[in-house]
């Protein structure tokens, strides 16, 4: 059998239930064929918790990574392991399913802090700022703020997070938000600002 009928096998395995076959895979030599166990498991409704904790520790970042985003679907699943992951391919879909999760441990929320202003890769400091505007949480604003003076594509996901939040900080950074040189950065504040002024119309006075 070659690599492409094996993964054909295991993928088909997703969409008939064959649960013997996808978890045969899980422990397979091939990185390709523990991912796509990982996707037939979920797929078939019996990937399990600690289906996903393995996949945390494989040896192979696109496993990894494959379970982070997998378990955005997985709110009991603590993600501290992968949003500590060597690969930061495997960190940004880590803090994304935190996004996804909206309510976090006290773990995870620092960690996301942190990577939102420490992080060397701007995709990941990104992502942690996404996830930090989905929490909404008050203690993740500063974060959030700092994001809106980072490269441009954080700046625009900064100033859509900023929607949970008021304040005087937040109506500064919009409005300078409003003046970046960037377009969709500019847009992105409009767009805020326009629904913020819609529901505020229909608060009953």
């Amino acid at each position: 059998m070659t690599d492409a009928d094996a993964w054909r096998r295991v993928a088909e395995a997703g969409h008939t239930g064959n649960e013997t076959t996808a978890r045969e895979s899980a422990a397979a030599d091939d990185p390709v064929l523990r991912e796509l166990s990982l996707g037939a498991l979920e797929r078939m409704g019996k990937l399990t918790d600690d289906d996903l904790r393995a996949a945390f520790n494989d040896a192979d970042h696109s496993v990894r990574r494959r379970g982070a985003i997998i378990a955005a679907k997985h709110r009991d699943v603590t993600l501290i392991a992968p949003l500590n992951d060597a690969h930061d391919g495997v960190v940004e879909a880590a803090a994304f399913a935190c996004g996804e999760h909206e309510a976090v441990s006290e773990e995870e929320f620092a960690t996301l802090v942190s990577l939102a202003t420490a992080a060397t890769e701007p995709l990941v400091r990104e992502a942690a700022v996404a996830a930090l505007g989905a929490i909404g949480d008050e203690r993740g604003l500063a974060a959030i703020l700092a994001g809106c003076v980072d490269k441009p594509a954080i700046r625009r996901r900064a100033v859509l997070a900023l929607a949970p939040f008021s304040g005087p900080e937040v109506d500064a950074a919009l409005q300078t938000a409003l003046q970046d040189r960037d377009w969709q950065v500019r847009q992105a504040a409009e767009d805020l600002l326009a629904d913020v002024a819609v529901d505020e119309r229909e608060v009953p006075q």
